[in-house]
């Protein structure tokens, strides 16, 4: 079912920001996160953080996590940095549908049916993720399986700790 909700210009710019990070890039510029809310018929942005945004921040991780509000659905785009056993360090951009259980039933009706438009200004984007509360991946140990295999780190974190 599509709610004919439309996704903002400016979102697609981010996405397509967010998916080729140039080597020449600022590194300080360089978004991490994204929160995307449902406003007016659009898909918009609510809030962006970008790595000096997040310079003061011990785990990134738990920041993502704290930007998870259970009174209200919103859409995330997080450049997640995490090492694998094979010590190959990844970054890869995972998308999140945040649906919590205490949040307005129409909220959450209009971000599951608004899906769809998202997602088709999201291809190449490797991983995606539906939560509904913090015990669906709010570890790093279950958001680490979820995104990949052989996982020992996340925002240089050990996994299982």
């Amino acid at each position: 079912m599509a709610s004919g909700v439309q996704v903002d210009d400016q979102v697609k710019d981010i996405i397509n920001n967010m998916k080729v990070v140039k080597s020449d890039a600022d590194a300080n510029e360089r978004i991490r996160l994204v929160i995307l809310e449902i406003k007016d018929g659009y898909i918009k942005v609510e809030n962006i953080y970008r790595e000096k945004d997040l310079s003061g921040e011990d785990d990134i991780f738990k920041f993502f996590l704290s930007l998870l509000n259970k009174e209200k659905c919103r859409y995330l785009l997080y450049d997640c940095h995490f090492e694998t056993k094979e010590s190959s360090r990844k970054e890869e951009l995972v998308f999140v549908m945040w649906a919590p259980e205490t949040a307005p039933i129409k909220s959450k009706m209009q971000y599951a049916s608004s899906k769809d438009s998202i997602k088709k200004v999201l291809t190449g984007i490797k991983h995606e993720l539906q939560m509904n509360d913090l015990s669906d991946y709010g570890t790093r140990d279950q958001f680490a399986e979820k995104i990949c295999k052989n996982v020992i780190k996340v925002e240089g974190h050990p996994v299982g700790h």
